[in-house]
């Protein structure tokens, strides 16, 4: 089973690379870009066809390893 889990900055937590990277973007020419706010993906294959399963696995990964949950959120997708 295929999942993804996506990890990104709390709201209101600084995030000089979003900065460097709207900076960048601006500099290159590119217009209208308001902000950015950079993150991680993670995709990861489980064993098993259970959906919940596979969520509650993954969800206890990023709460442990995956994610600094003091300082970023993060979303468990299963895309089976």
């Amino acid at each position: 089973m295929k999942a993804r889990v996506t990890v990104t900055l709390k709201t209101g937590v600084l995030d000089p690379q979003g900065k460097a990277i709207e900076g960048a973007l601006r500099s290159l020419g590119i217009a209208g870009v308001a902000s950015v706010r950079q993150g991680k993906v993670f995709d990861i294959e489980v064993e098993g066809g259970d959906p919940a399963r596979t969520e509650a696995l993954l969800k206890e990964a990023a709460d442990k390893l995956l994610a600094n949950t003091v300082v970023e959120n993060y979303r468990v997708d299963v895309l089976e």
